[in-house]
């Protein structure tokens, strides 16, 4: 029934509103066209001339470059003119006396040398053993040649063998004065010496032995 109703409604509206746009459209073709005004169209040119800007040219007058006389000099200051020293700059005060150089006999004359030990000169400190975990020594014997030089180097004792190498290598490059007897040097022997290895911590402290 309702279906119905709707149908019987909604006939009528469509039928008016068809007509309705119908004649609307009837009306606005049925219209006559007015053309609207024509825009006046604007014009410009690409490459314009510009006109030339008169220069105004200043005329000016130099004057003429008057003549500068010369002042005169200045007066010249007489100086005050220092005398002559009486007195000698050099004085005899302090002179080395004369007086006659001694004779010397060269078949007598002899100088003489005092005997003296053989003396250490340069001393290379050893190197440390990369095995070393605790600080060491080493008690080594040896000769000095009479140019200084140290040979026949024996380590005696040592607190770990690992030192043995270090310190032989390490007295066979010091230099020594040698030993003087009657003014001559003369070879050395049984000369003996301690090396010691002091190896530290991470913080700087001494291992001890």
């Amino acid at each position: 029934m309702s279906t119905a109703i709707r149908w019987l409604i909604g006939i009528p509206v469509a039928a008016f509103v068809t007509v309705a746009l119908f004649v609307l459209m009837t009306v606005l073709i049925s219209a006559e066209f007015e053309p609207q005004d024509k825009v006046k169209t604007a014009s410009f040119e690409i490459n314009p001339k510009v006109e030339d800007i008169k220069v105004i040219e200043r005329e000016t007058k130099v004057d003429k470059v008057q003549k500068v006389v010369t002042p005169p000099p200045p007066p010249m200051i007489e100086r005050a003119k220092a005398d002559k020293p009486t007195e000698a700059i050099a004085s005899l005060e302090g002179a080395i006396p004369d007086f006659e150089t001694p004779k010397i006999d060269r078949q007598s004359f002899k100088i003489a040398v005092s005997d003296r030990d053989a003396q250490p000169l340069v001393r290379i400190p050893p190197i440390m053993p990369t095995r070393a975990e605790k600080s060491g020594h080493c008690t080594v014997r040896f000769d000095v040649s009479p140019e200084g030089a140290p040979f026949n180097v024996v380590a005696t004792y040592c607190t770990q063998s690992l030192f043995e190498r270090a310190s032989v290598k390490s007295v066979q490059k010091w230099k020594y004065n040698p030993k003087i007897v009657d003014g001559r040097s003369v070879a050395r022997s049984g000369v003996e010496s301690k090396i010691s290895f002091r190896l530290s911590d991470e913080r700087g402290r001494i291992i001890p032995e």
